[in-house]
This record gives C-alpha cells, sequence and structure tokens, in this order.
C-alpha cells in the first residue's frame, strides 16, 4: 500500500516539482525574468527563503543573455558547480565552462604564496578574454580576488554569480560585489554553495533555450 504516494510519470517529475513550488509560493510576484531563477534554485535546495534571499542586479540576466549569445565561456570555483551545469546548452552558442581547481599550476602557486587556489583561479580565468561569466558557489577567497581584479581593470565580467556559502567573510564578499557596477546575482547572508551557482547559470541557459 503506498497511501498518501503521488504517482508522477519520471518524464512529469520535474514539471510537478515547479508545480508545488508555485503553489507554495502562492500570490508572490517577481519579474519574469527573475522567476525562473528564484525558482529553480529552490528547486534544487527545497529551500523557500531564497525566495527572498537571491539579489538579481537590475541588468543582470540581460547582460548574461548577450554575453552567452556572444559565444563567451564562464568559470566557477568548483567541480561541483562544473558538473551541474548545462554544457550541452552552453555549447550551443559557442561557448565552454572552465574549473581550474585541479589545474597544477594553480596548487603550485598556491602553496607557494599562501594563498587560496580559489583566489588564483580567478586570476587565470582574468587571462582569458572569452570567460566573461563567473560563478562562484563556495569560495569567498574566489569573491574578494576577483572583486580587486575588476578594481584593477583586469577584467570586466558580464555576469558575476556570487554564492559562496559558509561563516568566514562569506557575507562581507558578497557586499563587495554589490559595491561594483558589474552585473550580479547574489544569495544574501551566508546561504549559497556550488547547487545554487549551478541551478543560477542553468535558469538563464533554459530561459535561453526558449528562443
Amino acid at each position: 500500500m503506498l497511501d498518501g504516494i503521488e504517482i508522477v510519470k519520471p518524464d512529469e517529475i520535474e514539471k510537478r516539482s515547479f508545480e508545488i513550488i508555485s503553489g507554495i509560493l502562492g500570490d508572490r510576484k517577481f519579474r519574469k525574468e527573475h522567476e525562473p531563477i528564484i525558482k529553480r534554485v529552490i528547486h534544487t535546495t527545497a529551500d523557500f527563503e531564497y525566495a527572498d534571499l537571491i539579489n538579481i542586479s537590475e541588468d543582470a540576466v540581460e547582460s548574461a543573455f548577450n554575453a552567452i549569445r556572444g559565444g563567451c565561456s564562464l568559470v566557477t570555483d568548483t567541480k561541483m558547480a562544473l558538473a551541474g551545469i548545462n554544457k550541452r546548452y552552453l555549447t550551443r552558442y559557442g561557448g565552454k565552462a572552465y574549473c581550474f581547481m585541479d589545474d597544477e599550476d594553480i596548487a603550485a602557486g598556491a602553496k607557494a604564496g599562501n594563498v587560496t587556489r580559489a583566489s588564483l583561479c580567478m586570476e587565470k580565468a582574468a587571462e582569458n578574454p572569452n570567460i566573461k561569466i563567473y560563478a562562484v558557489g563556495n569560495a569567498p577567497t574566489a569573491l574578494i580576488r576577483l572583486y580587486e581584479l575588476i578594481k584593477e581593470g583586469a577584467v570586466n565580467p558580464a555576469l558575476i554569480v556570487g554564492v559562496p556559502v559558509g561563516f568566514v567573510n562569506v557575507v562581507e564578499s558578497k557586499e563587495l560585489i554589490k559595491k561594483l557596477r558589474v552585473p550580479y546575482i547574489i544569495t544574501e547572508g551566508r546561504k549559497g554553495g556550488s547547487s545554487v551557482a549551478a541551478a543560477i547559470v542553468n535558469a538563464i541557459l533554459y530561459m535561453m533555450g526558449r528562443d
């Protein structure tokens, strides 16, 4: 007996999940281009607090659309986020997804300089002019170094997804990004993570898939 179990076909589970999310959100209204991002993060985390925590700058989604249509690439700070991003959608426009965390030069440089690998990954990404989207889901040090690189004029991202999770410099790093004149999508406070970063990127890609 499976009392209370809803029978849903495998290819309809995601659709049904979003129906449930919409039902729980009720009458809450979001900007048309923001709603898919918020709902996909909730779908990924089952955490409805993200409806209030996700902060999307005025031109963030449009800037991302334009950059991706132009064939830009993206970089993320974790292999988990890299694995979660739908690269098939990205490559439709000629872009690639990168994560440099396991590169030998990054490991050696971090050890020699007593800095985090994530911060050096931002430096390496800045050397590639086609990388226009920076998706940070784990390391505040990546956001901090990215902030410095932008202030130095070394890089000008089309979008920063800044959603590191944790305690040390997490909130502070996100506040730095909000000070920049760069399109961003961040999570306020300590919540976030690699899965959230991937969900945000995927929501943007899936919206473009409707073009």
